[in-house]
């Protein structure tokens, strides 16, 4: 039977003590009152989550467009949460490490995974380097961004299961990562998802659908998810995947960033894959009109100095993929969740971009 959002197990611990209802209001209180940034935003959504309100509200992260304000229910995000502790194996007691901003829906879900499983978790500051931060003891799980996990590779190892999302795992941090001696899995999910409904294990090619939803495709071969226990009707995206089958897809690219080029089709992040190893700085593909081609392929690079990139790093991709023209931003537009703002980004280039 799933348990009722009002529950709080008798196996949660945050920091370490076990705390009742009534002493999670004063642990609220307090962190509002006299706690650090991270830990206000904290404090003020367990106030959220344990008022008498059924819905709480929701701030996308502004990944695809202007972050806004969801309404979800609350049995809506516990659906969510026994569907990821199903899918990893979480149990009573586990310990997990809370290293993710509590504004955001990845860092409340993580709160609200302890308090209706019954896990021990503990709280940090959701910085990008863990290794000052990380208490000297094993956890059994957390969430990280792709960043974190990139900062902190020599610390990874004290925790047995990772997930990582918010972000796409570039094929550079992948190989690093399945050195690590610890189940790591990259996500899929969003706001409106209450998070993952898939994750891929690394050095995998296929995510695995959670038991909580199911998938398809549309016309534009973009994923289609449903999740009854989540929320109403279909979630239309604009992922483009490949469905292996009904529980397994591959993720292809956004189909916003689709780039055809002499009438062939290309995904940005397929060719940011293959150069990730290759440049050293902040970078993404993009396209630009193009007269005889009708777009054709750039590079944008993040960088307040001249860069000088040899051509044999473009070697191994195919013709079409191949950048025809590069430019240099000395810094590129983000969303609050550090995700890169193409559009934005390219609004600083004076060519006519597309």
């Amino acid at each position: 039977m799933i348990p009722h959002y009002r529950n709080i197990h008798n196996r949660f611990k945050i920091n370490g003590f076990h705390i009742e209802k009534q002493s999670l209001f004063q642990l609220a209180y307090s962190l509002i009152k006299e706690g650090a940034s991270f830990e206000k935003e904290f404090g003020e959504f367990l106030l959220d989550w344990i008022d008498d309100k059924e819905t709480i509200v929701l701030t996308t992260s502004g990944t695809t467009g202007m972050p806004k304000n969801i309404t979800v229910n609350k049995q809506a995000m516990v659906n969510s949460a026994i569907a990821t502790a199903n899918f990893f194996d979480l149990r009573p007691g586990d310990t997990i490490l809370h290293a993710l901003p509590s504004r955001y829906i990845a860092g409340k879900m993580m709160l609200v995974r302890a308090i209706i499983i019954g896990l021990e978790i503990d709280l940090i500051a959701p910085n990008s380097h863990l290794n000052d931060l990380l208490p000297n003891k094993k956890y059994d799980f957390t969430a990280l961004v792709p960043l974190q996990a990139e900062n902190s590779l020599d610390k990874l190892h004290q925790f047995k299961k990772i997930i990582i999302g918010g972000a796409k795992v570039s094929d550079d941090l992948a190989l690093k990562l399945q050195t690590i001696p610890s189940d790591i899995y990259e996500t899929y999910g969003m706001t409106e998802t209450l998070t993952h409904i898939a994750a891929r294990k690394i050095g995998e090619p296929f995510f695995n659908v959670l038991e909580h939803a199911s998938i398809s495709k549309d016309e534009r071969a973009c994923l289609v998810i449903e999740a009854p226990t989540i929320t109403d009707g279909k979630i239309i995206t604009n992922d483009i995947v490949e469905i292996q089958n009904n529980r397994q897809f591959q993720w292809l690219g956004r189909y916003d960033n689709v780039i055809n080029s002499g009438g062939i089709k290309l995904f940005p992040e397929q060719i940011e894959a293959k150069l990730a190893s290759q440049i050293g700085v902040p970078f993404f593909i993009a396209s630009e009109p193009d007269p005889i081609l009708g777009h054709k392929v750039i590079l944008v690079l993040e960088s307040d100095k001249e860069i000088s990139l040899d051509s044999q790093i473009f070697d191994g991709l195919e013709k079409f993929e191949k950048p025809k023209a590069t430019y240099l931003v000395s810094h590129f537009e983000r969303t609050e969740t550090t995700k890169i703002n193409r559009t934005e980004t390219l609004k600083k280039i004076k060519v006519n971009v597309s």
